[in-house]
């Protein structure tokens, strides 16, 4: 299933006691429903008529226009009645203090004057975004929708191709290979490709390769018979046999021992198993499923892993990418795992700081969705406020740069790499950088001017 952000109707709220400028504003957003507020009490009237996903707030509020105190207690008094609604604060130039004191109190982004509306209009779609998600992701979070997907929380290109791949093969057969790094989700894609299957009403039966030892695994998949081993008081099946009609998930498979494999090989091409100790073949009608964090082909060659069992195990192979590569995630993640610990630990937190939300944008993320989300529980329950902050996290050290939302920045920072490359090829030649950039040459020593690159 194809987690599919809907696209509900935008509504914007915009508080600001000047009449002209807010009449302005007023017409400048295409695609939402706006109204405008003066003050405090027309402001919170139009917020339960309206119920916006957006709201900009100047700080400058009657009869305070001169200050900000008036300004501040709308913000608490809109984050009381309709928490989840992104409050976009407006403050004067270069008033830094007052801006950092208003995402403290939870507010989720500022915007300083002199306002532009382009600008403002694209601070307001980012914010509309970012509500949306958190819309979609609460519905799925508490749907009775038996969809199993449902537990993917995901917006990047690479984990709904993951979707699609597991509608596509669920309904199969063919024995699947599930590739990533621990703490990418693996388990969940198994889970959704039982749930879509044909084989859903049986058992989906999983053993961790990695998690038992040598020398009991063998006894684990295949069961023995009584009198096999000493402490072999009974005959046991194995997992293999307890999976009949439904999937065997083998978790790690990369850390079955050569003879365990040569094993597994016999069963996935006779499709029977010996149980230990005995001597009667038993037919079992399972789909085996197999993940792994290893690279099997580099096993292969080190003669670790063979490669007939390799092509038996992989008609299939389904790739989870690191969280680090999958665009958008884990800021959703992160927001989606904030409000599951919140609820079952009933701690008042809210959200993210912007601190705190560039910094889990920008970290690699080395333990993947299971570091974010240990992180996440940890952090709210270590956070004072309604916030969560960067240092709730842990993360008060990551690299705080990130890619800018300005449009005239991003095309311009393209550019520029685009030029930087194109020289590099040519060895800086110009006649052959403006032909590979598509330019003449004049508006190539214009843009080389423009950006201080000295050939």
């Amino acid at each position: 299933m194809e987690l599919e952000l809907s696209e509900p109707e935008k509504k914007l709220l915009i508080v600001e006691d000047d009449p002209g400028l807010l009449s302005q504003l007023q017409w400048g957003f295409e695609g939402y429903e706006v109204e405008g507020a003066v003050d405090r009490e027309s402001a919170l009237a139009q917020l339960r008529r309206l119920e916006p996903a957006v709201v900009t707030l100047d700080l400058g509020l009657p009869p305070d226009p001169g200050g900000v105190t008036e300004g501040f207690a709308t913000l608490k008094e809109i984050l009381s009645l309709a928490p989840d609604t992104k409050v976009i604060v407006v403050t004067g130039h270069n008033d830094s203090n007052n801006a950092v004191r208003a995402i403290g109190l939870g507010a989720y982004d500022f915007y300083e004057k002199p306002i532009d509306p382009d600008l403002l209009n694209l601070v307001v779609e980012r914010a509309a975004r970012v509500h949306n998600l958190e819309q979609e992701n609460r519905r799925l979070a508490t749907s009775e929708s038996l969809s199993p997907l449902d537990g993917i929380i995901a917006v990047s290109t690479e984990m709904l191709k993951v979707c699609k791949m597991v509608e596509k093969l669920a309904p199969t057969d063919v024995s699947t290979l599930i590739l990533g790094e621990s703490g990418t989700g693996k388990e969940l894609v198994v889970k959704g490709l039982h749930a879509l299957s044909n084989r859903s009403a049986n058992r989906l039966v999983a053993i961790n390769c990695a998690a038992i030892p040598e020398n009991l695994l063998e006894s684990e998949l295949f069961g023995y018979e009584k009198g096999a081993f000493t402490g072999a008081t009974k005959t046991t099946i194995g997992k293999i046999e307890v999976a009949e009609g439904g999937i065997l998930f083998l978790d790690e498979v990369g850390d079955l021992s050569l003879a365990l494999q040569a094993k597994l090989l016999r069963f996935l091409q006779e499709r029977v198993i010996e149980r230990v100790g005995g001597r009667k073949e038993i037919p079992v009608d399972v789909r085996v499923i197999c993940a792994t964090h290893r690279d099997l082909k580099e096993m292969i060659g080190e003669g670790s892993f063979r490669e007939d069992l390799f092509y038996r195990i992989n008609e299939a192979t389904i790739r989870v990418s690191p969280l680090r590569e999958r665009e958008g995630d884990a800021v959703v993640l992160a927001r989606w795992f904030l409000q599951q610990f919140a609820r079952q630990l009933n701690r008042p937190v809210k959200g993210f700081t912007q601190k705190a939300l560039v910094a889990i944008e920008q970290y690699d993320w080395p333990g993947n969705v299971r570091e974010l989300e240990n992180r996440v529980k940890r952090s709210v329950i270590m956070a004072d406020g309604a916030q969560v902050s960067e240092e709730d996290l842990e993360m008060d050290d990551v690299d705080g740069h990130t890619e800018p939302f300005n449009l005239r920045q991003v095309r311009e920072s393209a550019e520029r790499r685009a030029m930087l490359r194109a020289l590099n090829y040519s060895e800086n030649n110009v006649s052959r950088t403006a032909e590979m950039l598509g330019i003449t040459r004049p508006t190539l020593y214009n843009l080389l001017r423009k950006y201080s690159i000295t050939l």
